[in-house]
């Protein structure tokens, strides 16, 4: 097997490959793992992508089909398959993933797959169909191996063996009583250690962590990351146990939220895929551009305020694209780590105020240094210590704006329910233009003229 480091010779091999007979093709394809597969489908049309799929073993197939971006399609990859050989990939696919890939079609092509499938798989996965994507519900699996508490050692040591032949691996066992209500966990260790003659549910652990099923994502992502878990169950409101969320689809979770808040804070919307055309780019992308050209006559109208002062201080107009070029950077920083900070944390007001008593503290300290810096160079260059002061000032005090802006602003959307990564970069570039010219061309007006 080669390293995940895949690159340009490994797609050229797989194409040259392509080109070729069946069992060539199927000896290149050994050579690779079904998610390295998965990432070289990327790059390959979609009845080479069939082909492939088609070469491979049921049990391969399907993990390249689960392992596939959403953004590769891998559901139009489904549908292109014969029914039978489809029927055979979703059946062998976890619950979750089968689940996953199948919402992301239509209807009547959902239907059509789910005809085919045998009872038990269909009403699982419409099952798990019915919760939000973005919801414990929407992640779990309910493939669980669960034992009753009231089980003696022998027993339930049976009853763990019939269940894991049609479970792929599992993590832990779950109890429950009668009635399917969550009691807790057990570990394989404490049973095969544990007397002949004893219960299940004297070696059971209450003390556990569990989501209900309308759980946010984010929110369950937080709790196997905070209780380094391999999996959280996951239960109605009646504590009946439904599934369990692992840790391997909490890595795709984090990945998503990360690009989500990526996009936002670079003000593109969270519909436009990675991978998409530029069509969709634009439709995306221009609405926010236009929001932020907006706003950027704000500044201007500012330059046009003290224009009187730009035409009597032409080197303004240099030092001018410096603050304005300092503030945003520093602003984006701040917000950066604030927006990170909330998406890890339910902050407290008294949390809060110290985050934006910390990024002014920042701003200051960092203004401070930068603008002595442009000093020095004002001074140097022009021979005006007065046209220096006014920088240092200008700069400290965009900077110390900055920090204040880019911190307290997503707090405050937060506060309101508005997603702080949306709106909060047009809003903070708007606050550092502004502001940087207004001290600039205010001092200097003042002090200079």
């Amino acid at each position: 097997m080669q390293s995940f480091d895949l690159d340009k010779t490994d797609v050229s091999k797989l194409k040259q490959a392509i080109s070729g007979d069946n069992e060539q093709l199927k000896a290149t394809l050994a050579e690779y793992h079904a998610s390295e597969i998965a990432i070289l489908f990327e790059s390959l049309n979609s009845e080479d992508k069939e082909r492939i799929i088609n070469l491979l073993d049921v049990e391969i197939a399907s993990e390249v089909i689960a392992e596939m971006h959403e953004e590769s399609h891998p559901a139009e990859l489904l549908l292109q398959l014969h029914p039978d050989k489809r029927t055979e990939i979703v059946e062998e696919l976890d619950y979750d993933d089968a689940t996953d890939i199948i919402s992301q079609l239509d209807e009547h092509e959902q239907q059509e797959i789910l005809e085919d499938l045998n009872e038990d798989d269909a009403s699982s996965i419409r099952n798990l169909m019915s919760y939000d994507e973005e919801t414990a519900g929407g992640l779990m699996n309910t493939d669980v191996i669960r034992i009753n508490l009231n089980l003696f050692k022998k027993d339930a040591i049976d009853e763990i063996i019939r269940q894991s032949e049609a479970i792929e691996e599992f993590y832990t066992v779950y109890v429950v009583d009668d009635e399917n209500v969550f009691k807790g966990i057990v570990s394989l260790k404490d049973i095969i250690k544990a007397k002949g003659n004893s219960k299940i549910t004297e070696m059971i652990n209450a003390d556990v962590v569990y989501v209900k099923a309308e759980t946010d994502q984010e929110e369950v992502a937080k709790l196997i990351s905070q209780y380094n878990l391999t999996s959280i169950p996951v239960v109605d409101d009646e504590m009946k146990l439904l599934g369990l969320v692992t840790f391997d689809d909490v890595i795709d979770v984090l990945e998503d939220e990360n690009t989500e808040d990526f996009l936002k804070i670079s003000g593109v919307s969270e519909d436009e895929e990675l991978s998409g055309n530029w069509i969709d780019a634009v439709k995306s992308r221009l609405p926010w551009l236009i929001i932020n050209l907006a706003t950027a006559f704000l500044a201007s109208a500012v330059v046009r305020h003290y224009e009187f002062v730009t035409a009597q201080l032409t080197v303004l107009s240099a030092y001018m694209v410096i603050i304005a070029g300092m503030g945003g950077n520093a602003a984006t920083q701040a917000l950066a780590v604030t927006v990170r900070r909330i998406s890890l944390y339910d902050l407290t007001d008294n949390q809060a105020y110290r985050a934006v008593l910390k990024e002014f503290t920042v701003g200051l300290i960092n203004g401070a240094v930068t603008g002595l810096i442009v000093f020095g160079i004002a001074f140097f260059f022009d021979a005006n210590p007065m046209l220096g002061l006014v920088i240092f000032l200008a700069m400290t005090g965009n900077l110390v704006i900055a920090g204040i802006t880019g911190s307290s602003i997503p707090l405050v959307l937060k506060r309101v329910g508005i997603d702080p990564a949306i709106a909060s970069s047009i809003i903070i570039t708007t606050f550092t233009d502004v502001f940087g010219f207004l001290l600039l061309l205010g001092l200097a007006s003042k002090l200079l003229l």
